[in-house]
């Protein structure tokens, strides 16, 4: 058996789709109207769903800050929350009542939010993307580089494991991906909170300023993963998403980890690319050996680096996914 390949087993739920930023290539978002959150019966029927087929995440989602979307705060209220933060912290705890580990992805936070959030979330993330300025971004005030770095570097002091990425395709240049994969290397030296970076190529889609905009190749999505295997350190995973891209072909290239896939919900930001089965999975991984793990990864546990709240929930999950591995 060769190196070791990781996957969650997860469940995707995106809160809202309601979000202050317009990415030129985003089809997730959508302006305030009926059906754009998701509701406290729908959660608990995905968790349940998720619990039953076997899951361990909660992959918590939703767009940034859309309390500053006119109307939304009254949509909210109408379900008994003040916050979109308040309604995601009340279905993690849903979620860990459950069984399952929440790891939430809520665009740009502050340091008194993540605060908050660790107390019923295993781990956070937010992508970089790029350190570059590029067209695609243009209308979104939450993808500037700096304001993301900040929430990655808060994230380090309070201890919190963290999933980051690069994005592929948007109008940066190979000498941004290498600038941004060692801005997340200098993060992870200084605070040692990084557990994967994922490598994740842009697709175009119809409807978006960015539909006829071409996509990268597999060879480049390769090279970008030797560039981010030499830069990052060693204890940093490197992760692809196995829906977007030719993942067989490019798990040569260094790929550690493929990322959360679902049995039971679509990938909400690409659902035209459905996820591999478990299955599906294994052929990917070819000759290596395929490990499921848990959405924080094991040098954290054993640091300690979770909220004392869910250590019973990550001792009998850990328990759980060691069973299935064997």
């Amino acid at each position: 058996m060769g190196r070791v390949i990781t996957f969650s087993r997860n469940v995707f739920i995106p809160l809202t789709t309601v979000c202050r930023n317009r990415c030129d290539y985003c089809v997730f978002r959508t302006p305030v109207q009926e059906g754009c959150i998701l509701t406290p019966a729908g959660v608990s029927g995905i968790l349940r769903h998720g619990a039953a087929s076997g899951c361990t995440e909660a992959l918590f989602t939703f767009g940034e800050r859309p309390e500053l979307e006119p109307g939304f705060t009254g949509m909210l209220a109408a379900l008994g929350y003040g916050s979109i933060l308040e309604y995601c912290y009340g279905m993690c705890s849903q979620a860990i009542g459950t069984g399952l580990l929440p790891h939430t992805n809520a665009g740009v936070l502050s340091y008194g939010e993540m605060e908050r959030l660790r107390e019923v979330n295993a781990s956070l993330g937010l992508m970089l993307e790029t350190t570059a300025e590029v067209p695609a971004h243009r209308h979104s005030p939450g993808k500037r580089p700096e304001e993301r770095i900040r929430m990655m570097e808060d994230a380090g002091k309070l201890r919190i494991p963290f999933t980051t990425g690069i994005l592929l395709g948007i109008g940066e240049t190979m000498e941004d991906r290498e600038e941004s994969l060692m801005v997340i290397a200098d993060l992870h030296r200084r605070f040692g909170h990084i557990q994967e970076v994922i490598v994740q190529n842009f697709c175009p889609k119809e409807g978006t300023p960015m539909a006829r905009s071409p996509g990268v190749s597999t060879e480049e999505i390769c090279v970008t993963i030797c560039l981010a295997r030499d830069i990052l350190p060693p204890d940093v995973a490197v992760q692809i998403p196995p829906n977007l891209a030719d993942a067989a072909a490019l798990i040569p290239c260094g790929v550690d980890d493929l990322g959360g896939v679902s049995p039971v919900t679509p990938d909400y930001i690409n659902p035209e690319h459905p996820w591999p089965a478990v299955e599906g999975l294994r052929k990917i991984a070819g000759g290596m050996e395929l490990r499921e793990r848990l959405c924080i990864y094991p040098q954290f546990i054993r640091k300690g680096w979770y909220h004392p709240s869910i250590e019973g929930l990550i001792r009998r999950l850990e328990q759980q996914i060691r069973g299935e591995n064997r």
